[in-house]
């Protein structure tokens, strides 16, 4: 999959093609059934079939000081973009630049300049140009004009209503892990860079591959059955606290994950944690003693959890 992200024009094989428009964080299956419908057209008619998308999210420019909220970062969802068969993502800057253009100046420059679009496909709720003035409606209308049709896909549904961000965010937030995996379509992941930390789970017999949290959305704080995907494919499963560490002074934010019978050196490397199972909450405990025997039980719960989650 080829990835546009300085603004130019796509190559002249990818002009004419099915974009599916959208910021798809998470590409949740909401957002699958949106790209999906670009594909399957691309396919059938013989066109290639891109995303646009949008970086960072909007909500960065207009409410930057709101707590971390991302379910992707954006090497992850290009990922899941090629993994799906996308054969080109255009990522475009969302900047005051961007914010600043009519809904006009944006389908003009970006859709049919850009990225010679044949086909625009998005969600019903896709909004678009200066303070949202751009609707499908509006996106149709435009399209007529620079030579390229508008589809809309309407919103999926399961039992528990729209499946969208937000409720992945709200899944999360109350450690409903299943929850959360089953809207997305696989586990959360949290991907970083191994951090060097304080060697505490190395003195006690639990070595830890540590990882900042940075943009993403704080799941409930706590302890979880994980599975760690490393750069070399190999996929590990453990378990890990994510959270403060109540027991350490000065307190740290980080995801902390023991890998079961792995040993190697990890730091520097950039490594996917995925949350399987919430296990516990985050609690301060009488000592180091306490504490070893705690990791012990998370261990072996942590096992089992996973052991479940592979049946």
């Amino acid at each position: 999959m080829h990835v546009y992200s300085s603004g130019e024009s796509v190559a002249s094989a990818m002009r004419g093609g099915v974009v599916a428009l959208g910021n798809f964080d998470g590409f949740h299956a909401g957002h699958q059934a949106v790209v999906g419908r670009a594909l399957a057209r691309a396919r059938a008619e013989g066109r290639p079939a891109l995303v646009a998308t949008f970086d960072p999210h909007p909500a960065r420019l207009f409410r930057p000081d709101a707590p971390p909220f991302a379910l992707t970062r954006l090497d992850q969802k290009l990922e899941l973009f090629a993994n799906f068969g996308i054969d080109a993502t255009v990522v475009i800057p969302f900047n005051a630049a961007l914010a600043a253009l009519t809904a006009e100046q944006f389908v003009a420059d970006w859709l049919h300049a850009r990225i010679g679009a044949g086909v625009a496909v998005s969600g019903a709720d896709f909004t678009f140009g200066t303070r949202r003035s751009g609707n499908t409606a509006l996106l149709a209308e435009l399209g007529q004009g620079h030579g390229f049709a508008a589809e809309v896909v309407h919103a999926v549904s399961d039992g528990g209503g729209v499946i969208s961000s937000t409720r992945i965010r709200e899944a999360l937030r109350g450690g409903e892990v299943a929850a959360a995996t089953a809207l997305l379509t696989r586990p959360f992941a949290i991907r970083g860079e191994v951090q060097h930390g304080a060697k505490l789970g190395r003195t006690l017999g639990f070595p830890t591959a540590n990882l900042v949290l940075g943009a993403y959305l704080r799941p409930r704080f706590g302890v979880y059955a994980v599975r760690a995907r490393l750069a070399d494919g190999s996929v590990i499963g453990g378990v890990a606290n994510l959270g403060i560490r109540p027991m350490i002074e000065p307190p740290v934010e980080l995801l902390e994950t023991f890998l079961f019978d792995w040993a190697g050196d990890l730091y520097g490397q950039t490594i996917d944690i995925e949350l399987v199972e919430f296990l516990r909450p985050e609690w301060k405990l009488d000592g180091l003693d306490a504490l070893k025997a705690q990791i012990a039980v998370d261990s072996d719960n942590a096992r089992a959890a996973l052991a479940r989650a592979a049946d």
